[in-house]
């Protein structure tokens, strides 16, 4: 994307209303925190913007073995009882600093109902505790196991996707790329504004301050999962560096006024240049984050509808 003049007269009005509340509430940039009183700080403002969560059939927790012993919990949510349903595999955003399948419910249920199918979402490690690739060693080995165990937890083994937003699409950009090296196959990668490029583009400085993800919150959350500075080349963090041919086929959400807006459009041209079959959707005048806003951000349901028909189309529904 090129360099606007006034980036701040491409918000819609609504997005331009919640980032003027935001500013008027006050609270210091995430930056500023402790790890700890950022992954506060997002649990308690997750669900602010957010519609009401689904009621799901199928409430469960699960526990899944890492390959250093550790188990990952999971929740796995349905609003089908049905047997052999296909499954979703969501890796949740924050920076691989904050958030948790709790902070991405509302999304995780709505996706299940609209898609007909389950979500199994992801606690993985976080950092500064867990530096990379631990994020990275979860996501793969929770997906190993789901395409083991999918059967008994009356889930279609031949049917797995794989999604995530911000950091978690980054997870699963890496996770589709391993998927294919060990045989796993997987009908979909869903991305929300996934960081893909181990430098920033130029949407990075267009949108660099006020724009909610900020260049400044981005380098905080990036120094805590990757602090080795070489680790930004490393093909699993920075996917746009790897070989992505025979990949899953791929759909991305986009929000336009989003410093990784740039990043998400150079993947989508990395994989079309590896002839994996990619829809890319940009969702004008919105910005980072937007896909959990459901409540106040029009363009919120109307990107959950969009990624829910893909992966209807994904499974065969």
């Amino acid at each position: 994307m090129s360099h606007h003049r006034n980036p701040q007269s491409l918000l819609t009005p609504a997005m331009r209303d919640v980032l003027h509340a935001i500013a008027k509430a006050g609270r210091p940039p995430m930056a500023l925190l402790t790890p700890e009183q950022a992954k506060q700080a997002f649990a308690l403002g997750a669900g602010v913007l957010e519609v009401n969560a689904q009621k799901m059939v199928r409430d469960d927790t699960l526990h899944i073995p890492s390959r250093d012993g550790t188990l990952l919990r999971a929740k796995l949510w349905a609003d089908h009882a049905v047997p052999n349903l296909p499954v979703l595999l969501y890796f949740h955003g924050g920076g691989f600093t904050v958030g948790s399948p709790e902070t991405h419910e509302a999304l995780c249920k709505h996706l299940a109902h609209l898609a007909h199918c389950a979500v199994v979402s992801l606690d993985y490690r976080l950092a500064p505790e867990y530096t990379f690739p631990t994020a990275h060693n979860d996501a793969f080995d929770a997906l190993q196991w789901l395409a083991a165990n999918a059967t008994s937890l009356g889930l279609d083994a031949t049917r797995i996707a794989i999604g995530g937003d911000s950091a978690g699409g980054t997870l699963t950009a890496s996770t589709a790329i391993a998927a294919r090296d060990a045989g796993i196959a997987l009908k979909l990668q869903l991305m929300f504004y996934p960081g893909c490029s181990p430098e920033y583009l130029a949407s990075a400085h267009t949108f660099e301050k006020g724009f909610l993800l900020e260049k400044d919150s981005i380098e905080y959350f990036y120094g805590h999962y990757v602090p080795k500075l070489e680790d930004r080349q490393n093909r699993r963090f920075s996917p746009m560096l790897a070989d992505v041919a025979s990949v899953a086929p791929a759909w991305l959400g986009l929000a336009e006024c989003d410093p990784l807006v740039d990043e998400g459009i150079a993947y989508a041209d990395h994989l079309r240049l590896s002839c994996v079959p990619v829809d890319l959707e940009i969702y004008k005048g919105v910005v980072h984050s937007f896909i959990q806003m459901g409540r106040v951000i029009p363009e919120a349901l109307t990107a959950r509808a969009d990624a829910a028909r893909a992966l209807r189309q994904a499974f065969g529904l």
